[in-house]
Order: structure tokens, then sequence, then C-alpha cells
């Protein structure tokens, strides 16, 4: 089997990769019968040399390999017929600027594995960078919240080494005694709990957090079952929530009164209602939060006043309290809102390098032996169709493209 690793072709550049140089070296050892070769890329996060040093090929063309691994979406013109690709196609909510390319995909007999869904039997994933996205976002939510008060300076995490320095830096910063509400129970906000721990900053319940005064800084998750009530319900179920979400109202309002910095890792859907309404930013008393860092960044979804994503270049929107309505970010009525997209790639290095180990360890190892149910399961196109899985793309991909 020979795996090639694409260089990204996303504009802006992303500098992620799917295996390391060092990873890439303990696949070939691990499976002799693998032989892994790089595309040459000038923005990876992991330098040519770095892979030739190791005694990886870098080539400049992978049509001899059998499976290209990238992560992001590859451009139509640069997809190579007849081959097998995981990445992230952003296809399966029939996403309409991804359209030409499923429709090429299809047209050029590739099979397509999706790695959004790669999923254990419980529907858990089995790979992202959820975590990372996470721990980034974290980070910029405080460097913003020092930066509009004056209390402290940050750098950029992308201008950063790596997680160990941007974590060295929050360490040398003496946080004020704010109040920080971590919103949601995944992998990003897994990734924002291992940050603010490493901290030692002090969690508390979600009791606490409501009804205690702390004279230093603490945190708290709160999850479904803290944030949202059922009308009638008087005890929790969560296969009742998730099959039923508009049926449920938000109860953030509470925490809203006493949180400083908010950290949205809530994964929204459109039936879902919202943490708050743009209306209730207006009270400075009611609705405590000066930043807030939107992980999720859906735009006008479970933070209202998320009205686009932002850039690493340029993270930070404002939105004004009195005016309601967009404004400059860091003034004295503004809500900062820190809304990057693609949070991971401000940590390259370290997210690329947790990536590749799920996917050694993982994933591949399904690759070799074949028959696979988890990765039939993500297995988007195969010999020009789309699969049973996905069949309900039909009408998606029949479409002219937007």
């Amino acid at each position: 089997m020979i795996i090639g690793l694409s260089r990204e072709r996303k504009n802006p550049p992303d500098n992620r990769v799917a295996l390391s140089p060092i990873q890439c070296v303990a696949l070939q050892q691990r499976y002799p019968q693998i032989k892994v070769f790089v595309e040459a890329s000038p923005t990876r996060c992991f330098s040519d040399d770095a892979y030739r040093e190791v005694g990886i090929e870098v080539v400049e063309d992978l049509s001899h390999c059998d499976v290209i691994f990238n992560i992001k979406e590859v451009p139509s013109e640069a997809l190579i017929a007849q081959k097998t690709y995981f990445f992230f196609s952003h296809t399966i909510k029939k996403q309409p600027y991804n359209r030409a390319m499923l429709q090429s995909i299809l047209q050029k007999n590739i099979t397509l594995i999706d790695y959004e869904v790669l999923r254990y039997e419980t529907g858990a994933r089995v790979l992202g960078f959820g975590r990372y996205a996470g721990v980034v976002g974290t980070y910029n939510g405080l460097l913003v919240y020092g930066k509009k008060h004056g209390l402290f300076s940050l750098t950029p995490a992308h201008l950063s080494k790596n997680y160990a320095d941007i974590l060295t830096q929050l360490l040398r910063v003496n946080l004020p005694n704010i109040r920080i509400a971590v919103t949601g129970g995944g992998r990003v906000s897994q990734g924002a709990l291992d940050l603010l721990r490493a901290l030692q900053i002090r969690e508390v319940t979600p009791n606490q957090y409501l009804h205690v005064r702390y004279d230093e800084p603490v945190f708290v998750q709160l999850n479904s079952p803290d944030l949202y009530v059922h009308p009638t319900l008087t005890q929790w179920d969560t296969q009742h929530f998730y099959k039923h979400h508009g049926e449920y109202k938000s109860q953030f309002k509470g925490y809203a009164e006493c949180t400083d910095l908010l950290v949205n890792g809530i994964y929204w859907t459109e039936d879902l209602p919202r943490l708050f309404e743009a209306g209730d930013t207006k009270d400075a008393e009611k609705f405590a939060p000066t930043v807030i860092a939107d992980i999720s960044c859906d735009v006008a979804g479970s933070v209202p006043i998320t009205y686009k994503a932002t850039s690493i270049a340029d993270p930070v929107i404002g939105w004004s309290r009195g005016n309601q309505s967009p404004c400059e970010a860091y003034g004295e009525d503004s809500i900062d809102v820190m809304a990057v997209g693609n949070l991971p790639n401000e940590l390259p290095r370290d997210a690329s390098e947790e990536f590749g180990e799920m996917l050694m360890h993982k994933v591949i190892p399904e690759l070799v032996v074949g028959g696979s149910r988890l990765i039939d399961g993500a297995t988007i196109t195969r010999g020009g169709h789309l699969t049973a899985h996905f069949s309900y793309l039909s009408d998606f991909v029949a479409e002219s493209p937007e």
C-alpha cells in the first residue's frame, strides 16, 4: 500500500498534516508493506526537509499512491482519479460550496472517506481536532480579556512555538478574580478544561458558581443538563433531549449574570435553543460577559452575536450593547467575540501530532486489514457512486454547482 500526504491547497493555507515525519517512520516500521510519500509543500508545519531527514521521500506528484491523506477539502482540479482520499469533505450537510468537488469526486471514480464520520459504534467520533480548538480558543479568550481590560498581554497562539509555550505564558500571568463558564461536553470543551486545569484555576460546580463568591479565578463546566430545561419533564432524559431539542429552553441567563468570560464549545444544531438572545446582552447586570470565546463558531447560532466567523489574523469582532449591532472591538460598550473558525491551525504541530497518533492507532490498522465497519461507515463515495449510507446526497449532487 502506497500512502501519500497531500499538500493543503485551500486559501488561506492550512498548515496541518495527517502524519508528522516521525509518525511516517513509525508507520512504515510497523507495517513493512506500507510506503509513505509526501507531496512538497511551502506551508506545512513540518518542512519538506524534516521529512527528508528521517528518510521519507518528498515528491511533486502523488499519482502513484493508492491512498491520499489530506486535512481540508481538495479542489476539484487537484483530485487524482481512481484514488482513495481521506479528508474533512464538508459535504454531509449538503454544503453548497463543496457540491462541485463532490461531483468531481464521483466523476473521477474516487473513493472518499470522511474523517468526520469515522465513528465508534457508540456514535462518538474517532478523529478530530476539537481538543486543540478548545485549547487555543480558551487561550485566545484569556488573551482578549487581558487586552480588553488592560490587565496583561499574551503572544497570539499562532506566533507561539507550541502548547508548552502558551501554557508557560499563561502561568506567568496574575489572573484577576474572573469567572469563566465553559459550555459543552465534547472534545472542544475537554480542550478548554485541560488548559484551565493546567493553570490550576479552581474548578467549581454549577451550584457553587451561582451562589458562592470567590477571591480567586474560578471556572465551571456547563453541560446540557445545566443549560437546558424542559417545561414539563422533571428528570433529565438525555435521549429525549437529543431527539426533541426544540422542546427545551435555555437557562443560561442565570449563569450569564455572574460570568466574565464565556467559552462556548456547544455542538449546535438549528433545532437547539440558543444560549441567549441578542437582546439579552443590552443589560450588563443581567448579561455580564465582556468577552466570549465562541469556539463552536456557528454564525448566529448558539451565540447569536457571532455575526461572522473571524480569521487568525483578525480574530475579534465587537457587539455594541447599547446599539445592539456590530461595532469595533475593545470599546467600553462592546462585548468582544473571538470566533476563529480554524483554531487548531494556530498550533499546527501539536494538533497534527495528536491527530496522527489517533490516525495511526485507530484508523490505519482498519485500512490495512480491510473489511472495516469503521471505514465502510465513513465512505461517502465508491466506484463512481454514493454509498448506501450517503444516498441522501443524491439530490444534492444532481444540482448544478452554485
